[in-house]
C-alpha cells in the first residue's frame, strides 16, 4: 500500500476532475489518499459549488468527489 497526496491548486474544472478521479482510483486500490487544496484550489471546498460542469471528455467532479467524501478521504485546505 502506497501513500498519495493530491494537491489541487487551480480553480479549473478539468484539473479538479482529474485530481478527484486519480484520488478515487488510488483509494479504490486500497492506497492511503489525502487531498489538499491550495491557492485557487480552495474554491473546491465550497459545498455550494456546482460539481456537475462537464469537462471536454464528458465527466465532471461530481463523478468522483462524492466517493471521496463518502469514504472519508482526508481533505486539507
Amino acid at each position: 500500500m502506497a501513500n498519495f497526496l493530491f494537491v489541487l491548486s487551480k480553480n479549473d474544472i478539468e484539473t479538479a476532475t482529474r485530481c478527484f478521479q486519480l484520488a478515487k482510483i488510488a483509494h479504490t486500490k486500497e492506497h492511503k489518499v489525502n487531498l489538499f487544496f491550495i491557492d485557487g484550489g480552495v474554491t473546491w471546498a465550497d459545498k455550494t459549488r456546482d460539481l456537475n460542469a462537464k469537462t471536454p471528455t464528458g465527466d465532471c467532479p461530481n463523478d468522483y468527489l462524492p466517493y471521496l467524501v463518502e469514504n472519508e478521504v482526508p481533505v486539507g485546505v
